[in-house]
């Protein structure tokens, strides 16, 4: 097990918490995913989300879907909405500012290639892609936080799961991604997304964790699950 640091403080995810996906630019899927918890787009408006059957709610503020368990919500809907999500975005990009900055514990560890290691708590930083080409396991207890930090992109290949030992929980994970990140499909997530631009889950992949992109989020018969 590579062991890292295990004082690392939380990220502070603010309002965008109650959202399990929160975009700037979009949410598409190919039906019929599975969503458990809140969505939404902001800045932009309610037609960037996208194969879903949206039934606006009586009091304008949110709408529904078969494929949400929670509600949908879009800058474009009756106020308090708007300033809502104007918040929710702020405190998303604050969090990723917050996890993309912390300092350094263990560096480029295996030149990105993860699959197969198992991680301690504490913050890891690579200027490559981060490839999980194998199942990847990270290992501490329910209060240990675990950072990954890329300048680059999360590429997760076909029929991998990220696994949690120990106590560990998906929603002290924190993948702080400067590009795209890329889940195979089959394959399974845990933690929370903080992503500087797109963020893709492949056909029947999974997440246990929250998506927070600054571009577009794409879903292709995924199972996305709120810590």
């Amino acid at each position: 097990m590579v062991n890292a640091v295990s004082s690392t403080p939380t990220v502070n995810l603010g309002s965008a918490e109650d959202f399990v996906i929160l975009s700037k630019s979009g949410i598409s899927t190919v039906p019929s995913s599975v969503i458990t918890g809140n969505i939404a787009v902001s800045p932009i408006a309610a037609g960037a989300i996208t194969g879903f059957n949206l039934a606006m709610d009586t009091s304008n503020t949110f709408s529904t879907d078969s494929q949400v368990s929670g509600k949908v919500k879009a800058p474009d809907y009756t106020t308090p909405t708007g300033p809502e999500l104007t918040t929710a975005v702020n405190n998303m990009a604050t969090a990723y500012n917050d996890a993309a900055a912390r300092a350094t514990t263990v560096s480029n560890l295996k030149e990105g290639v993860i699959g197969g290691e198992t991680l301690g708590p504490g913050v890891y930083t690579f200027d490559t892609d981060v490839n999980i080409s194998a199942d990847l396991t990270f290992s501490g207890t329910s209060e240990d936080v675990f950072v990954i930090q890329t300048s680059k992109s999360i590429i997760q290949a076909t029929s991998t799961q990220v696994v949690l030992e120990g106590g560990a929980l998906a929603e002290n994970i924190f993948w702080a991604v400067a590009q795209k990140v890329t889940v195979g499909a089959d394959s399974h997530m845990e933690g929370i997304i903080l992503a500087k631009t797109a963020v893709t889950f492949s056909s029947g992949s999974s997440l246990k964790g929250r998506i927070f992109s600054q571009t577009a989020v794409t879903l292709q018969k995924a199972i996305i699950t709120q810590p």
